[in-house]
């Protein structure tokens, strides 16, 4: 007996999506309830991190310090990214996700930041 035909008589033969390149390897992006929420998050804190620095570091070397520093507030364009893919219903869930992991960088970042300033500054 070949293994496309079914065994049993009422049971049905399932084909494999046709976008799928591995077949059975594809149950971890669309199903697992955890994927989008968590590269969301890894990929807002490494956008919160890499991408305002990659910016400076390719400003100063391209234009200079101090032409640099007047261009950096234009790294605010960036942020289109993550509002966009909010916006796209494919995609919400991981963009929320993304917003939430920049904006908890953020804050640990201040935070630990003004904790490091204050007792400097308490113990001099």
């Amino acid at each position: 007996m070949s293994t496309d035909e079914p065994e049993e008589p009422g049971a049905t033969v399932t084909e494999p999506a046709i976008d799928d390149p591995v077949p059975g390897r594809d149950w971890w992006h669309r199903d697992h309830p955890t994927f989008a929420a968590l590269s969301g998050f890894y990929a807002g804190l490494l956008f919160a991190i890499v991408v305002p620095g990659l910016y400076a570091a390719i400003l100063a070397a391209v234009v200079g310090q101090r032409r640099a520093e007047g261009l950096f507030p234009f790294v605010l364009v960036t942020l289109i990214v993550p509002v966009l893919l909010v916006i796209a219903p494919r995609s919400r869930r991981f963009g929320l996700y993304m917003w939430l992991g920049m904006i908890s960088t953020a804050i640990v970042v201040v935070g630990v930041g003004g904790g490091v300033f204050w007792f400097m500054v308490s113990r001099g």
